[in-house]
């Protein structure tokens, strides 16, 4: 059934978008020297032979002699990543009949015209396992039973498809299907190319190949330990490297292990590592592992201390253990006892980072792939908004803008016949404006708990500073969106922007325009609410801003007010060393040691004449930017944004309103529309005649605010 013509190729994991299609990506020249065209059907021998459809890489991935092909079309074939495989044409025809196994999912009657419809133009041959890609990311896998012709067949409109009812129920009553129901590929995970790669290279070659290691005399690693933020990939990346290498996975949950009874707990850690070994290859993953090894010095109860000796003893203990790799998971790898970070136990650490801009695109890829996505969806843009997301979130993202989706339906659903036609459900489409309704309700789970809603300020509603607004947008902006440039240049962005000026002058307003305009993590710290009595506590509290913002990089801090966090020191008073520690934590954090990539730290202030000499200097603050009082034109146009969108009666000559107001604030400016207004308000109201009457009109005039000016300029607060 094969063409004679045959290649040896390797096999390289494909694009997280090609899961379930049944696609096998050839370099071009390849496809020509087998005599494919785009679309045909290829037969890929590994243990066993399958069937995919022929289609050309991108340009990256091609001149290597390697074939792309995703993790179901690896397990039909019985291959694995960087193996060699024969691949040739292969002949097939349309299939009259297809018999299925659902293996856990089991779809009811209506269910099977949608599901063939995802079936269409698949190359499927008996015991292969295919996957339907459902709304809302979830997937249904069957293992074809048989077909009709027997050998390799392509699923056409015309074919009959069949689920075999009795086969499902023994699947699911043995459990040995059901385990495997929903396998982890490499394919779903997103955004962690690098790590995958070092995490197969320590667990896989182990796994398949212990003879190398044998060979060169060498003890294989026993154990990697991930750590990063809470939803950034580290269980997932377990369990598909479990199903990727074929291995038994035995997973412990952290507060599992512990037991009310003496040595109880030791026990059950014993039986799992003996268990593991007796059905070795396998791996064990320790999922939240510092629940059970925490710090042995810090811990009161002898439970603990205990359990962390007998982990000791299992991981690098007198008993070898041949082809058993542990993998455990944590984001707080500063609590784990410093004895399981040595080589020999733990050999390896990778740090699992939050996904950058390709990586978020990449994720979201994944988890919208079973969406039916509007043509106006950009998830380019998506990635590029979505800084601090991790895996986690930008998966809520996909789920929340589905639900968005799925609630202009609610209206139209007979709750009733508990039926919704699947008509209805192919015309659903995830809109654009379904993602931005999203965005509003899933927030970075590296910053929840200090994050906030941005106001919508645009820098057009910034009146003046036109020299100021240039600045922010090079300093801020540019680093931002043109990184390459920088590197280029080899000019590093800066570090922090100080504002000063007096108080209404816009500092405040430039740090809200900032954190809308450039679309990335704000956190808004106001200075003296660092500040606590007791001791070391305001010090980690400015240790935990500085953490949050590395983590949710690229962020911007906005300190407000920053005079009170960092004054000069040497002041006295009787909480000056409280003071001077917060100042030097403040220091070291922005400059010291430890580097400080993607944050910039803006402050404000109207008294940069007590702030502490070591924060002014280049590396800290680099740019000082002084808002001067806004000049004539620039309070004209404060004068436009101010009176836009309110009623105005008569002619308001806002040359003549800027030149009266020389000396005054944006603030003032603004006291000065809004007063105006309050006039008119006042003016309508009692036109209305007692309370049931209504308002004739609200009009601004020229006299009210020449009115309001005059109170403006009297108010006691103008004394600064």
């Amino acid at each position: 059934m094969t063409n004679s013509t045959a290649l040896k190729l390797k096999v390289s994991e494909a694009l997280p978008k090609d899961l379930g299609r049944g696609l096998a990506r050839l370099d071009p020249a390849d496809m020509t020297r087998l005599g494919l065209e785009v679309g045909d059907i290829v037969a890929i021998q590994g243990k066993r032979m399958t069937v995919a459809k022929a289609m050309p890489a991108y340009k990256e991935h091609r001149d290597q002699a390697r074939i792309q092909i995703d993790g179901v079309i690896r397990e039909n074939a019985g291959a694995a990543i960087d193996q060699v495989l024969n691949v040739s044409k292969a002949a097939v025809r349309p299939a009259e009949r297809v018999v299925l196994t659902p293996l856990g999912f089991v779809p009811a009657e209506r269910d099977l015209d949608y599901i063939g419809s995802l079936f269409d133009g698949l190359p499927v041959q008996a015991d292969d396992r295919v996957r339907a890609t459902l709304f809302g990311n979830r997937s249904a896998d069957f293992k074809v039973a048989s077909t009709t012709p027997p050998g390799p067949v392509v699923i056409r409109p015309r074919t009959v498809l069949e689920i075999a009812r009795a086969a499902s129920q023994r699947a699911k009553s043995t459990g040995s299907e059901s385990e495997k129901s929903q396998p982890i590929s490499y394919e779903d995970i997103g955004g962690l190319r690098r790590e995958m790669h070092r995490i197969r290279e320590i667990v896989e070659l182990p796994l398949r190949y212990p003879e190398v290691f044998e060979r060169l005399g060498i003890d294989p690693p026993k154990g990697v330990l991930l750590h990063g933020p809470p939803g950034c990939g580290k269980t997932l990346i377990a369990r598909a490297v479990a199903h990727e290498t074929d291995a038994r996975f035995f997973t412990i949950n952290g507060p599992e292990i512990i037991h009310k009874f003496y040595g109880e707990s030791e026990a059950h850690l014993r039986k799992i590592f003996d268990e593991a070994t007796r059905q070795a290859p396998s791996i064990i993953f320790l999922d939240e592992i510092d629940a059970i090894a925490p710090q042995r010095e810090k811990v009161v109860g002898d439970v603990e201390k205990r359990v962390v000796a007998q982990l000791l003893a299992l991981m690098d203990g007198l008993a070898k253990r041949q082809s058993v790799v542990v993998i455990a998971a944590t984001n707080l790898p500063n609590a784990l006892d410093p004895a399981l970070r040595r080589p020999g136990r733990f050999d390896r650490e990778i740090a699992i980072s939050i996904p950058d801009r390709d990586g978020r695109r990449e994720i979201l890829e994944i988890h919208s792939r079973g969406m039916p996505l509007a043509a106006d969806v950009d998830l380019a843009h998506l990635a590029n908004i979505t800084h601090g997301f991790v895996g986690a979130d930008l998966m809520a993202l996909c789920r929340e803008a589905a639900m968005i989706c799925l609630r202009r339906l609610l209206p139209e659903i007979d709750f009733a016949s508990r039926n919704i036609p699947y008509e209805r459900l192919r015309t659903l489409e995830v809109m654009m404006t379904d993602f931005e309704g999203a965005l509003r309700e899933v927030e970075p789970s590296a910053i929840r708990e200090v994050f906030v809603e941005v106001p919508n300020v645009t820098w057009a509603q910034v009146g003046g500073l036109d020299a100021v607004k240039r600045q922010m947008i090079e300093a801020v902006e540019w680093p931002l969106h043109h990184p390459e440039i920088f590197t280029q240049a080899g000019v590093k962005p800066p570090r922090g922007i100080l504002l000063s000026g007096p108080p209404g002058c816009g500092k405040t307003m430039l740090a809200k325009a900032v954190a809308s305009q450039t679309e990335v993590n704000f956190i808004p710290v106001k200075g003296p609410e660092l500040l606590s009595k007791y001791v070391g506590e305001s010090e980690r509290g400015v240790r935990e801003v500085f953490r949050k913002a590395r983590q949710a990089a690229p962020c911007i801090i906005f300190f407000d007010e920053i005079d009170a966090l960092v004054p000069t020191r040497g002041g006295g008073g009787a909480d000056s060393h409280v003071t001077e520690r917060v100042i030097s934590q403040f220091l070291a954090e922005m400059d010291g040691v430890e580097e400080l990539n993607g944050v910039l730290i803006l402050g404000a202030t109207n008294r940069p004449d007590i702030l502490d000499p070591a924060i002014l200097r280049p590396g800290r603050f680099d740019i000082q930017v002084p808002i001067p009082l806004p000049d004539t034109p620039s309070r004209r146009q404060i004068f436009e944004i101010g009176l836009k969108g309110k009623p105005l009666s008569g002619e308001i000559d806002l040359d003549a309103l800027a030149a009266a107001t020389e000396g005054f604030s944006g603030a003032e400016i603004r006291a000065v529309c809004t007063r105006s207004a309050w006039a008119a308000i006042r003016r309508a109201v009692a036109t209305a005649g007692g309370k049931n009457g209504k308002p004739v009109g609200v009009g601004v005039t020229r006299n009210d605010l020449e009115d309001a000016l005059v109170e403006v300029q009297s108010a006691p607060q103008r004394a600064y």
